[in-house]
Parts: C-alpha cells; structure tokens; sequence
C-alpha cells in the first residue's frame, strides 16, 4: 500500500526536482558570513556514486532504505494467492512429498537496509567508494493445506538479518565542461552476506519445517559481481539534472545457481528555490534476469524456490528533497529524502509486486 503522502510528495517533486554537481559547489560569499552550501550538490539520495570529490576531501554517509511488496503479479497481470495455489504446478512435483501445485504462497515481503559509506579522493579525476548493508527481510506466508484445493491451514512468517554483500568502487572523471561533467563507474561486490539463512515454515501436512529460505530472502548473491556504470551531471542557475546508466554483471556460481545479471537507467532534474533546500524528481528503468542454476537446498511448494520466478522489468518514479545546514556546529551536514513506487512491472513468472519504496539519508563531506 503506497503511503498517503506519496501522491503529493511525487507531484510536487516532479514539478520541481534535486540535483547533480560534484560536492564543493558554493554560491558566493556574503558580507554577513562564509558563502553559502548549495542543497543540490548531490543527486537524489537514493542514487549512488554520482558525484566525485576534490582532493583529500572525505565524505561519510548513512542510508536508510524502506521496500514494501504486497501482492502477486506474473507478467503485467496481477494473480491473487487461490488463483496461484490452483492453477501453478509446482516444479518440484514427482519429488517425495511434493503436491502437483503451488501450497505456500508468501502475501507480502518487506526489507529494510542500513547502508554506511565512505567517499574518499585521492586527487580531482578520482574518487574511491565503499559502502557496507546491513539487511532485514521480512516475509509473510499463508499455507494451504493437503495436496489441492484453497482450504487455508495456516500462516507463518520469516526473517533474515544481518551483513550484505559490501561494495567497492572507483569514480574515475571523463570529460568536464563548464557545468556538464561525465565520469566513470565501476566497482566490485563482494559475498559477504549469507545465502544460507534458514526459518521454521508451515508445511501443507500441518508440521513445521526447518528448510533453507528462499533466494530473495538470503543477504547476499554468493558471487563476486561487477557493477559498470557511466555517470552524467550538469546544471544551470538553480535547475540541475542527471542521467546513469550502472549494470551488475554475476561472476561464477553460488550453491549450484547465479542471481541475474541486471541493468539500471535512472535520470533526475532538480530545482533549489534557496541554497538550503532542493526538490527533486527521478524515473529508472531496471531489468533483472532471472536465476539460473539452482540451490539443492531450496525445494518446495512455493513459487519463491523456483528460480523461473525472478527478474523482470519494471519503470518507477521518485520525488525528493535535499536539505543542507549552512551554519553552526551542523554546517554542511546534509540530510536527503526520496520516496517512489513502480508504474509499471512486467515480472517472470509469479512474484510478489512492489508497492513503494523509500531512502532516507545522512552525508556529511570534509
């Protein structure tokens, strides 16, 4: 369910917008003190590695990022959990104690992740970037019982906690022009969250179960994977815009599958009305593959531990706002907001959709 402030905040912010010009930026000075720090001297916070630094300069920040998923979607279509415990057979039927269709339907999903990071310029073409996940998902379910039919037995929950996969990456500078600068993006994630989370889960027998939780429930990917992207930023007077295009590329394999390789196109514009303050408006473009492989460990009568049921496409739209202290112990502390939902989802198979999206965030450059 999207929140009731979303509506507005997107509208205004799509009427408006926030910003991209390398940290440092500042209006003149002033006779009544040191010259004012522009608001839209970063993107839109939930854009990552978009500015660059200058030398020796260090920027320190913290992410705090929201997904609600609410109901199931295959294709553009959307499928409610009867229609899916009916009609979708279960690709692990023949196995023993594997019904011929789908008997565990998760109903909604939430993942709520901590990211810290670090920013650090060893001179004006390069900039070095890390940032560290610490990840809560949340998943609930509704079992039906016996082998067929919609007669409910119960529900359950899920829950997977801890560190993600930490990413690091270089911002190498291309081409500066006046207000019109283009750098390079490339990085590594490295598999350091856990893909072998477990949970207690309601069978259609009536036990409970200790198995392995599903892919999209795990903390990491399990593979050294790379992440390419090309950045672009300009600005004008007190509108500025951006474009980039990242990719995440899966190396090897991880417990007998890989996670999809993916592709993210995201533009943004913005307006400052006053130096401390800028609003913002996005729209990104992002398609996932789906698994290939599969995890041993991962079988049964739910359409999340089947790898066909991942990836897709979908375009969402983001409103924000930038907002940054200009005097006082609190100068140059900028605090960010940015909240969006999907406006189209073309998924594979049968997955739980998005319904909105939300990142708050902390950065502070010296």
């Amino acid at each position: 369910m999207k929140p009731p402030f979303f509506n507005a905040l997107v509208l205004s912010a799509m009427l408006a917008a926030s910003a991209a010009h390398a940290h440092g930026e500042k209006t003149p000075p002033t006779a009544s003190g040191p010259a004012p720090l522009r608001a839209d001297g970063h993107a839109p916070i939930s854009v990552m590695g978009e500015h660059r630094h200058k030398t020796g300069e260090v920027m320190l920040s913290y992410r705090f990022m929201h997904m609600d998923m609410d109901g199931y979607r295959s294709g553009t279509n959307r499928v409610d959990p009867n229609t899916i415990a009916t009609t979708v057979p279960n690709r692990f039927f023949g196995l023993p104690m594997q019904p011929p269709t789908i008997r565990i339907v998760p109903t909604s999903m939430t993942m709520d992740m901590h990211m810290f990071g670090a920013m650090y310029a060893p001179n004006d073409q390069l900039t070095l970037m890390a940032m560290i996940p610490y990840i809560t998902k949340r998943m609930d379910h509704i079992t039906f019982a016996g082998p067929a039919g919609t007669t409910v037995l119960g529900n359950f929950s899920t829950k997977s906690e801890g560190l993600g996969d930490i990413k690091v990456s270089a911002l190498y500078g291309l081409m500066e022009r006046g207000n019109h600068k283009v750098h390079l993006n490339f990085g590594f994630s490295l598999p350091t969250g856990s893909t072998t989370e477990r949970a207690n889960a309601l069978a259609p027998t009536g036990m409970l179960m200790n198995v392995r939780m599903p892919y999209g429930m795990q903390l990491g990917s399990g593979t050294y994977d790379l992440l390419p992207g090309i950045t672009y930023i300009g600005k004008q007077g007190n509108i500025g815009w951006g474009a980039q295009l990242t990719g995440v590329v899966r190396t090897g394999k991880n417990n007998g599958y890989r996670l999809g390789n993916e592709a993210r196109l995201t533009a943004w514009t913005s307006v400052q009305p006053k130096p401390w303050i800028s609003l913002s408006g996005r729209i990104e473009a992002k398609t996932v593959g789906d698994i290939s492989g599969i995890d041993s460990e991962m079988i049964g009568p739910s359409p999340t531990l089947n790898p066909d049921n991942y990836g897709g496409e979908t375009v969402s739209l983001f409103g924000g706002v930038n907002l940054i202290a200009q005097r006082g112990a609190m100068r140059g502390h900028r605090f960010a907001l940015e909240v969006g939902a999907p406006v189209y989802q073309n998924l594979n198979g049968f997955q739980l959709e998005t319904d909105w999206t939300l990142t708050a965030g902390w950065q502070l450059a010296f």
